[in-house]
């Protein structure tokens, strides 16, 4: 597939040249994607909050990098823009959650 995302050209063209597609189903891509989040996670776990603000940048850069890779890569099996997609949702939120009853809390839309 051809694309103007420099990312997304980069992650395709590693994984062609290992020819690594045919691992790449959109069942696989999300538990990868997944299993990437959980790795992240772990990079704070048992820290209070102002030890969460002190951890291995290094290793959040890593981890946060295979999760937008696995997000980019499985976007791309659907054929999905992955600006449009966040940007659509970023609208859906803004409607379930004004700014009038939603600044400040961290309530869910449904109880606000």
């Amino acid at each position: 597939m051809k694309t103007n995302n420099p990312t997304l050209s980069a992650l395709l063209k590693f994984r062609d040249e290992r020819d690594w597609k045919q691992f790449h189903d959109p069942k696989n891509l999300a538990t990868a994607l997944s299993i990437e989040a959980a790795e992240l996670n772990e990079v704070f776990l048992w820290k209070t909050t102002e030890e969460s603000r002190e951890v291995d940048l290094e290793r959040v850069r890593e981890e946060l990098a295979d999760v937008f890779a696995y997000g980019l890569l499985l976007a791309n099996e659907f054929g999905l823009d992955p600006d449009e997609i966040v940007l659509e949702k970023v609208k859906k939120n803004a409607a379930k959650y004004p700014v009038d009853k939603a600044k400040g809390v961290a309530t869910k839309y449904s109880d606000l």
